[in-house]
């Protein structure tokens, strides 16, 4: 047995792994989540909120981190849709404000169809400056913005009467994939204005030691990569219900599966990160046979 684990092809390794990522996602498997501190810190900041607040909700990432962003900013939509809180969007990354269309399209048009736009939620768009548009949209949103992203203007738009700076702005949700992003919303927004801003995040993997520091003070609550995401998605389902029906074309009653992403995604990661502990600890136990019969 020593001999066969020591001389196995390394293309078997390879293979186990390639079932371990491949069989999750042809499955869907999903497995329990429990949520970390952080995530319910996000979760109940949104709970905490009344009928009729507002929120500003960031989408500071693009298509090359949908995988670990994607699912936050579909549950970020979907809570506030649940909450019937008034949704203000906004994006620092060129292709974020697409990433707000496509949650707009996906989550409100598709499931939520009662809430109307320019009443219960806006999309205002892109604006180029990075942390340059924080430091204005803190004192004066109208100085940037005139319309919105299909060219509204602000006037026009009911739920934009009385709104002048995002101070006004009961929460905050910023998606953020790097640079411009929540690390900058805390220095320029938060660290601003601490008792009129109130900010947390979801981030990629790589983000979330940059943002660390500034928990819990400037930053209540933080979804980090998938895990973070399937945390908070699976908090959202508990309190929300698992799926929402809606019909397909023949009128017949479906479950679509976009509110449990973060959770599917997780089990790919979760089964290979087994296999590469009990890989490790296999390695370890034939070098170490190996030291023992060399030393008889």
């Amino acid at each position: 047995m020593y001999e066969f684990f020591k001389n196995l092809d390394r293309r078997w390794v390879f293979l186990l792994m390639f079932l371990a990522v491949a069989l999750p996602i042809l499955f869907q498997a999903q497995f329990p989540e429990k949520a970390s501190g952080l995530a319910t810190a996000v979760f109940e900041k949104l709970e905490a909120l009344d009928e009729g607040d507002r929120v500003l909700l960031a989408f500071d990432f693009d298509p090359a981190s949908e995988g670990e962003l994607g699912p936050m900013a579909t549950s970020f939509v979907r809570h506030c849709c649940e909450k019937k809180l008034k949704m203000y969007f906004m994006a620092l990354w060129p292709v974020g404000e697409q990433m707000i269309t496509d949650n707009i399209n996906k989550v409100i048009r598709a499931d939520f169809p009662e809430l109307v736009e320019h009443v219960d939620y806006v999309n205002l768009g892109f604006k180029a400056g990075n942390e340059g548009v924080i430091k204005v949209v803190i004192t004066d949103l109208r100085q940037l913005y005139t319309t919105d992203a299909a060219g509204t203007s602000l006037e026009d738009i009911p739920m934009m009467q009385g709104v002048e700076n995002i101070q006004q702005m009961d929460l905050m949700c910023n998606v953020s994939a790097g640079y411009p992003g929540t690390k900058e919303w805390v220095q320029y927004a938060v660290t601003r204005y601490p008792d009129e801003i109130t900010l947390v995040a979801g981030c990629t993997g790589v983000q979330a030691p940059l943002l660390y520091p500034y928990i819990p003070q400037q930053l209540p609550g933080l979804l980090a990569a998938i895990k973070g995401a399937a945390e908070y998605e699976n908090l959202v389902l508990d309190k929300y219900g698992q799926n929402i029906l809606v019909p397909d074309e023949d009128g017949e009653m479906i479950i679509p599966g976009k509110y449990t992403e973060g959770k599917r995604r997780m089990g790919p990661q979760l089964i290979a990160h087994i296999l590469m502990v009990l890989l490790i600890i296999a390695g370890n136990i034939i070098y170490f046979v190996g030291r023992t019969r060399e030393g008889r």
